[in-house]
This record gives structure tokens, C-alpha cells and sequence, in this order.
């Protein structure tokens, strides 16, 4: 089976999440009521914890798409570019609304609305960003039991 190193998917992951926090942390600060120190402090601890979630949902979704296909990861079609893009932005939902109304001091209707939004941003940008990095650093196959991009 062919999957990003660990090295590779942290690469992918960290950089995924500074173009995050580029485009959150602005965006954030216009529409909130906070300073951007504040937005900043937020949008870096959801990052964190996209960043703890992330690797594990692209590798799971890579394998599954690779059980299902027998492509790589940098062969997606559109299509399942789309679903991982959703999927992706889908299960982070769950993991960032309680930091949204802890951390942010937001009730569940607007970290809810805050996350939506969030995601919204970040789906768009997650379609983008997947496109981009495997163009840029497109997977290679390898011989059977080694991991392509060391």
C-alpha cells in the first residue's frame, strides 16, 4: 500500500494549517467582536487540534480510498477530491465546537455558527490547498512494504 510518510504527511498538515490561520485569523478579527491577539489566540488553538486530527483523517481516508481504488492519494479524481474535502471539514466540526465555546466564550448557537462558517471557509480552501500540494509534491510509487515521499 502506498501512503505519505509520516515526515510527508506533517509537512502537508503544518503547512495546511499556517495558510489556515492566513486566511482565519483576518477574517475572524473583522467579523468578531475580539482583538486580533485574541482571534489569533482561537484560530491557533483550533489549528492545534486540526492539527492532532488532520494526519489521521487524510491517512484514513487515503487508505480507504486505495483499499476502494487502487489509487494514490495524488490520482484523486475530482470528484473524491470533493468528498475528502468535505469529509475532512465534516469531522473537524466535532472537534473544534467545544473549543469554539470554551476558549472563544461563544453559547452553542454562535461557536455553531462561527464553526459553520469556519468550515465553509476551510472547505474551499481544503480543495485548493490538496490540489496544489500534490501537484507540487506528487507521490511516487514504490517497491511493495516502502513509503513514497521519505
Amino acid at each position: 500500500m502506498i501512503l505519505r510518510s509520516p515526515r510527508e504527511r506533517a509537512l502537508q498538515t503544518i503547512s495546511y494549517e499556517i495558510g489556515g490561520l492566513c486566511l482565519s485569523v483576518p477574517l475572524y478579527t473583522l467579523f468578531g467582536d475580539g482583538t486580533s491577539g485574541e482571534a489569533f489566540t482561537l484560530m491557533l488553538a483550533l489549528a492545534i487540534a486540526v492539527l492532532i486530527w488532520s494526519p489521521l483523517h487524510n491517512t484514513l481516508f487515503d487508505w480507504a480510498d486505495y483499499r476502494l481504488s487502487g489509487r494514490l492519494a495524488s490520482d484523486r479524481p475530482q470528484r473524491w477530491r470533493l468528498v475528502h474535502a468535505v469529509s475532512h471539514e465534516a469531522s473537524t466540526l466535532v472537534v473544534t465546537l467545544p473549543i469554539l465555546m470554551g476558549l472563544g466564550g461563544l453559547s452553542f448557537w454562535e461557536a455553531l455558527l462561527v464553526d459553520l462558517g469556519l468550515t465553509a471557509l476551510y472547505t474551499g480552501y481544503a480543495y485548493v490547498f490538496h490540489i496544489t500540494y500534490d501537484r507540487l509534491r506528487p507521490m511516487r510509487a514504490v517497491p511493495a512494504g516502502g513509503l513514497s515521499h521519505d
